[in-house]
């Protein structure tokens, strides 16, 4: 049975007339006759009293009519819910973030944009790389992408003519450690190579990593390291900082409130710390619905 059966029936309940019923349906008269007559034999029953004029409903065809109206509606209301999420679904757009802009920086900004930013979170992209996230751009696994970047030039070789970019934010990476029982730095810079400080460090192949060696080898001072553990997350830095294990370089926003209650303190005076752009990524050539109207919408003025 076809769902075309059922409206052909009610038009011809509401009619009273094949021809006008056919109109409706805008087919042939004998094709919706024909049909009528299908849903008969598949009913098993009549549903028509064709003797009369105009035409009406056998008791049986009362009792399916009701069941006809019933089923279009049903089916009607959820084809628009259907619709209706398929169009918030085509408007919203993936974004992938570190873990460390996750947790302090993307909600007060998204809050900051256009009501209710159709926004939705790649949470596997808190493990990627940078290169990772242009890979994922460019594959279409995400519309957006937000990274911290350093000012400047980026001491990794990565292709990004095919990308564009608004800077959406501001940073510092801070060394810092745990006080001594003092109330001074149990770790500080510079170190010397008898004595390397130990040292939280990002992933080896990654940004962060790259433009913190590439800060510190622009100082006059040489530092030396003793590297204890290499993380992708700035969380996991920043978590076995404070539990002494070493110094690191912590986005300064994320630890605002360990600075003001002296859980953690510079390793070192400002030379040492690093300034970073928060930047937001999208393929050039990106099409996905809302993509557009999103991106003119962000604003930078206040960054």
């Amino acid at each position: 049975m076809e769902l075309r059966w059922l409206e052909d029936f009610i038009a011809l309940a509401r009619t009273r007339h094949f021809s006008r019923a056919a109109d409706e349906q805008n087919v042939t008269q004998p094709t919706f006759s024909r049909r009528i007559k299908l849903l008969e034999e598949e009913m098993g029953t009549t549903l028509i009293n064709r003797q009369t004029l105009p035409l009406s409903l056998t008791p049986a065809g009362e009792e399916f009519l009701a069941l006809c109206e019933q089923t279009t509606d049903r089916i009607r209301l959820t084809r628009e819910r259907i619709a209706r999420l398929n169009e918030v679904q085509s408007r919203r757009l993936l974004l992938a973030a570190p873990q460390g802009l996750l947790s302090y920086f993307l909600p007060a900004w998204l809050e900051q944009q256009a009501p209710d930013p159709p926004i939705q979170l790649n949470l596997r992209a808190t493990s990627w790389l940078v290169p990772d996230y242009f890979q994922a751009l460019e594959r279409g696994e995400c519309d957006l992408a937000v990274s911290y970047w350093p000012v400047g030039r980026s001491p990794l070789e990565l292709d990004t003519q095919a990308f564009e970019y608004k800077v959406i934010g501001h940073e510092r990476l801070v060394p810092l450690t745990v006080p001594d029982g003092f109330g001074r730095p149990r770790f500080t810079l510079p170190s010397e190579r008898r004595a390397p400080q130990p040292l939280i460090a990002y992933h080896a192949q990654g940004l962060m990593q790259a433009t913190i060696d590439d800060h510190l080898a622009r100082l006059p001072e040489r530092c030396h390291f003793n590297v204890l553990a290499e993380s992708v997350q700035s969380g996991n830095v920043r978590e076995l900082v404070c539990l002494g294990h070493g110094l690191g370089w912590v986005p300064e926003g994320m630890v605002r409130e360990d600075l003001s209650a002296k859980r953690l303190m510079p390793a070192g005076d400002a030379p040492w710390s690093i300034p970073l752009e928060v930047r937001l990524y999208r393929h050039r050539e990106a099409r996905q619905s809302g993509l557009e109207q999103f991106w003119s919408t962000v604003d930078t003025s206040t960054c």
